[in-house]
């Protein structure tokens, strides 16, 4: 058999590149579960069926059967997103987000796991041009999440590396922690106020961001599109490759 072309062999390469076996998925979502607390003081869904399969039975054909299931939730449940409503009332709700803003970011990861202090810096934001990506804060807190000691202690980004998120043009800020603010200094939301008021989207309760380099990902954290509704869970995750 004579050996491929130059054509043939990048055609070949080119295929293998965009195979679901090139890439990797890194699923960066809290399961939400009944009775799960995400926040402490906000209510933890619940889960009831609407229509369960024996009922179902006499609804369809035999040997038909359907499962229809009820969840009650606050939008602060799990992992989500906060669009510009949540804190200003003139904000785009989660319905009037722009897509291309949560889909397929270019992930910009900062690793601070062993950080001396709980406030995030400016310096600890890597010296790129943030335009347009997704900037996920690494700190290791989420091997509490679903634990009381994940509700007090945590991380959170500081004033300075808010503004610096801004001035550089990041689309979205993530973190694996309970909040993007210091919810231990009182009822001051800077964090929120700023990225918010920027058009920047946050997303709270990531999970597994150790698992993606610092830069070289792509992110995505879309919600459904609820009118009149500013915060709601998303399957957040990154592709690798």
């Amino acid at each position: 058999m004579p050996a491929p072309s130059a054509p043939e062999r990048r055609a070949r390469h080119d295929a293998a590149s965009s195979s679901p076996a090139a890439r990797r998925v890194v699923d960066l979502s809290h399961r939400i579960r009944a009775g799960l607390v995400t926040y402490p003081g906000l209510p933890a869904p619940r889960i009831e069926p609407h229509l369960t399969r024996a009922e179902s039975r006499s609804h369809y054909a035999p040997g038909t059967e359907f499962a229809m299931d009820v969840i009650t939730m606050i939008g602060n449940t799990g992992t989500y997103l906060d669009s510009p409503w949540h804190r200003y009332a003139d904000g785009p709700d989660l319905a009037g987000l722009d897509l291309a803003t949560l889909v397929d970011l270019p992930a910009v990861v900062v690793h601070v796991t062993d950080a001396a202090e709980r406030g995030v810096p400016a310096s600890a934001l890597p010296d790129l041009d943030l335009r347009g990506a997704a900037v996920l804060v690494h700190t290791g807190w989420d091997e509490r999440f679903g634990t009381p000691e994940y509700g007090s202690g945590s991380p959170f980004l500081t004033t300075g590396a808010v503004e610096r998120l801004v001035e550089r043009g990041a689309a979205l800020v993530g973190i694996d922690a309970l909040n993007v603010d210091d919810t231990e200094s009182g009822g001051e939301r800077p964090a929120h106020s700023r990225l918010l008021a920027a058009g920047i989207h946050v997303v709270e309760h990531l999970t597994g961001l150790g698992e993606l380099p610092e830069t070289g990902a792509r992110f995505t954290a879309a919600p459904p599109a609820v009118e009149d509704f500013g915060t709601f869970p998303v399957r957040a995750f990154a592709i690798l490759g």
